[in-house]
C-alpha cells in the first residue's frame, strides 16, 4: 500500500514541489523513516543504493531547519565523495525553497565556498576532508549544528573517513539529533550508532546484498591482449555501461582504446578536475557517450540511474569493492549485467570474492550473444555519435581536435630575440622552457582523447559550460 508524502506529516510546500517533478508517493525507506525524523529523533536506517535515502532525510532537513548566521550552518549532511555531495545539494534545491542549502569538497577552488558560507547557509553538505580544511582556516564553525547526517556511513569507514567524521562530530552540538544511513549496521558502524546516536529508532529496508542478487554476474575467462575488444562487443551489446580500471592512467588509455573501437567513452578518476569529473558525469547522464571509464572513485557515491552493464576490467581490491562497483547497476529492484575479466593468475583471488559476498558463478569463456540475451540494454536509444570538433579542441577535457591520427598541428614560428643563440633553449641551457613539466595528473587529463573507427573525426564533447545534471536515483 503506498503512503503520500502529505501523510507522512511532510510541509505542504514541499509535498508540492516534489509534485511537480512527479514525485506524490513515498518509497519504503521514506516511509519507514521520515516521521521519526520530523518528530526530532536519532535515526539508524539501513537502506541499498537507489532506494530513496536522499529525500528520506533531505526532507525532514527541510522541513525543520532553523535560519542560520554567517559561516554558522544549523544542519551538517556528511558524504564520501564530492560527486555525492554535489547530487545531494542538487536533490535538495529542488524543494528547499528559501532553506540554504550548499556543498563544500576538494578537487575545486575555496572561492564560490567561501562566498556561500560568508553569505549563510543554513544546511551545508560535505565531504570531510574539505570540512575540516575549512575548519582549521576559521572560515566554518560547527557549534550551532543541531541536526547531523551521515549518509553512506559504511563507505566513509571503508574510504578511511572515520576518525574525521568523529572529530567532526565532537564540534557539534551536544543536543544535536543524528540521522546515520548505511548499507550496512554492523562493525564501524555500529559502534558509531553507540557513541553518537541517542536511543535511536532503528530501520532496515531490502535485502542486506540487493546489488549482488538483483544483477546477473558473469566472469569470463580472458587473457590480457584480448580485454579490449571483448570489452568494446559487450558495450556494443549492451550500455550505457561502466567500466572499471585499476589505474587512473589504465582509465585515460582504455577510453582511448575504445574509441578506436567505435564506442564512446569518458574517463573519470582522482587525477581530473572537479570541473571535468562533473561533465563527464553529465555527458554519461544524458546518453551523450555509452560508456563511462572509471576508477574506484565512481564506485562510491554516484547514482546514475539506468546503467545496464558494469565491467570489472581490473579486478577490485577486495570483495567489498566488488559490491561497491556491481551496485552501480541493477539499482532500485531493476536488472543489470556485470562482467569480470579474470586472468589465469586472477581465478583464485576472485573465487574468493565470491565466497564473500555468497556467489557461486563459474568462470567461463566469452560469450556476448548469451550475455545480450541477460539485458534488454537501451532497445529505444539512440547510439550516441560523435560530435565533429572544431581544431584545436580542449584537450585538458578529455577531447581531442580533429586533425588526422598522429599529425601534429603547425608550428608557429617565434620572432627572434635579440641576443637570442639558436638551440639555446632557457637560461639554464637545457632545452626546455621553465615550467613546461608535466605534471602526473596533467599528463593524465592531457591525453585521454577518444578517437572513432567509425569516421574520419574524434568525438568531442560540447565545450559549452554545461549545467550540473541531475543524477537523481528515485529519489
Amino acid at each position: 500500500m503506498s503512503i503520500s508524502f502529505d501523510q507522512l506529516g511532510v510541509p505542504e510546500n514541499i509535498c508540492r514541489a516534489l509534485e511537480r517533478r512527479g514525485i506524490v508517493d513515498a518509497f519504503e525507506i521514506q516511509a519507514a523513516t521520515i516521521a521519526d525524523a520530523l518528530a526530532g529523533r536519532d535515526v539508524c536506517g539501513r537502506a541499498p543504493t537507489g532506494s530513496g535515502k536522499t529525500l528520506a532525510f533531505g526532507i525532514p532537513l527541510v522541513a525543520t531547519v532553523e535560519r542560520a548566521g554567517k559561516r554558522h550552518p544549523k544542519a551538517l549532511i556528511l558524504s564520501p565523495t564530492r560527486e555525492l555531495a554535489d547530487q545531494i545539494t542538487t536533490e535538495l534545491r529542488s524543494f528547499s525553497g528559501d532553506v540554504r542549502v550548499a556543498a563544500v569538497y576538494g578537487g575545486v577552488g575555496y572561492g564560490p565556498q567561501l562566498t556561500a558560507l560568508n553569505n549563510g547557509v543554513d544546511i551545508l553538505v560535505a565531504c570531510p576532508g574539505r570540512l575540516e580544511d575549512l575548519i582549521d582556516r576559521g572560515s566554518v564553525s560547527l557549534g550551532d549544528v543541531e541536526q547531523v547526517v551521515l549518509d553512506e556511513a559504511d563507505r566513509m569507514a571503508d574510504m578511511g573517513f572515520m576518525p574525521a567524521v568523529k572529530r567532526i562530530l565532537d564540534r557539534t552540538s551536544d543536543k544535536r539529533q543524528t540521522v546515520l544511513f548505511s548499507a550496512t549496521l554492523d562493525g564501524d558502524i555500529a559502534k558509531l550508532s553507540r557513541d553518537y546516536q541517542t536511543n535511536p529508532v532503528r530501520h532496515e529496508v531490502g535485502e542486506t546484498t540487493p546489488d549482488i542478487t538483483s544483477a546477473s554476474h558473469i566472469f569470463w575467462r580472458v587473457e590480457g591482449p584480448d580485454r579490449i575488444a571483448l570489452t568494446a562487443k559487450a558495450v556494443e551489446a549492451v550500455w550505457p555501461a561502466i567500466i572499471f580500471c585499476r589505474t587512473r592512467h589504465g582509465a585515460d588509455r582504455l577510453a582511448k582504446q575504445l574509441g578506436r573501437h567505435g564506442i564512446t567513452a569518458g574517463a573519470i578518476h582522482g587525477g581530473r578536475s572537479q570541473g571535468q569529473r562533473t561533465r563527464a558525469l553529465a555527458a554519461f547522464a544524458k546518453n551523450e557517450v555509452e560508456v563511462l571509464v572509471a576508477t574506484d572513485v565512481a564506485a562510491r557515491g554516484i547514482h546514475v540511474d539506468g546503467v545496464a552493464l558494469v565491467v570489472h576490467y581490473d579486478p577490485p581490491a577486495d570483495h567489498k569493492d566488488y559490491v561497491h562497483r556491481s551496485g552501480r547497476t541493477a539499482r532500485a529492484g531493476e536488472g543489470g549485467v556485470v562482467i569480470s575479466m579474470v586472468q589465469r593468475d586472477q581465478v583464485k583471488e576472485l573465487t574468493k570474492f565470491q565466497r564473500l559476498i555468497s556467489l557461486n558463478e563459474p568462470f567461463i569463456e566469452p560469450d556476448v550473444a548469451a550475455m545480450r540475451e541477460l539485458s534488454p540494454g537501451p532497445a529505444n536509444k539512440p547510439k550516441p555519435s560523435p560530435k565533429p570538433a572544431a581544431a584545436g579542441g580542449n584537450r585538458n577535457d578529455g577531447h581531442s581536435d580533429n586533425r588526422p591520427k598522429g599529425s601534429r598541428p603547425p608550428r608557429r614560428k617565434k620572432p627572434a630575440q635579440a641576443g637570442s643563440r639558436k638551440g639555446s633553449g632557457n637560461a639554464n641551457g637545457s632545452g626546455r622552457k621553465q615550467g613546461s613539466s608535466t605534471t602526473a595528473r596533467g599528463s593524465s587529463e592531457a591525453k585521454p582523447a577518444a578517437s572513432n573507427s567509425r569516421g574520419n573525426q574524434k568525438p568531442k564533447a560540447d565545450n559549452r559550460t554545461t549545467h550540473r545534471a541531475h543524477l537523481r536515483s528515485p529519489a
